[in-house]
């Protein structure tokens, strides 16, 4: 897994004019291939009259998978531009659908690049841009004495904590970005003077700021 990635918090879409053609956005995060493969189809299905609903997605933590499609525009001019985009952003694990209504003026093979450029750039806006932070879960449970200590050393560490339980004593849930999480465990051990019981849990991305 990544320690952080980019990609869209959501699926969305964005309509821009050029010439009179209408160029519609449509972006969707995904995870696999045949995710992106449906998205892609749904589209198609809600603009079945469009002239062209072109496409292009990139997945994988190294980007395995890259395919795009010119759906009858000429080749170079719609797909590949909008996986330059998805390139050129650092995005990950998005796939995007350009859908064109034709207006009645040709802008030829530099306009039509330039459109499905911008065509793109508008869904990724409408699908709001966001980095997944990859977090480590780590279980600290100590006994209530330390507990006022501990979360004002969190707060002024500014690392992300879940819900706490409260038993017999108190566990508390941290959330260290993944590379600080064994550096973490011995600064917590060293806090508590060995005095508190510590296990890791689950890998988990967070966006970053949120």
């Amino acid at each position: 897994m990544l320690d952080r990635y980019r990609t869209v918090r959501e699926s969305g879409n964005k309509e821009i004019a050029i010439k009179k053609s209408r160029f519609i956005g449509h972006v969707m995060p995904v995870e696999t291939e045949q995710e992106a493969i449906a998205f892609i189809e749904r589209i198609k299905k809600e603009h079945w009259n469009a002239t062209h609903n072109c496409s292009a997605y990139m997945i994988g933590e190294r980007d395995e998978i890259q395919k795009q499609s010119d759906d009858g525009e000429p080749s170079g001019t719609a797909g590949k531009p909008i996986l330059e985009v998805i390139r050129n952003q650092g995005l990950k694990n998005v796939a995007i659908v350009v859908t064109r209504y034709f207006g009645g003026i040709m802008l030829g093979a530099g306009g039509l690049i330039r459109a499905y450029t911008d065509g793109a750039v508008a869904a990724i806006e409408a699908g709001q841009p966001i980095t997944r932070v990859l977090h480590r879960e780590v279980y600290v449970e100590v006994d209530y004495t330390w507990l006022g200590k501990i979360e004002n050393e969190l707060r002024n560490r500014a690392i992300r904590t879940g819900q706490s339980s409260f038993a017999d004593k108190v566990t508390l849930l941290c959330l260290p970005e993944e590379p600080e999480a064994e550096g973490f465990t011995a600064w917590m051990t060293d806090l508590t003077q060995g005095q508190s019981v510590i296990t890791e849990g689950e890998r988990i991305y967070f966006i970053e700021g949120e």
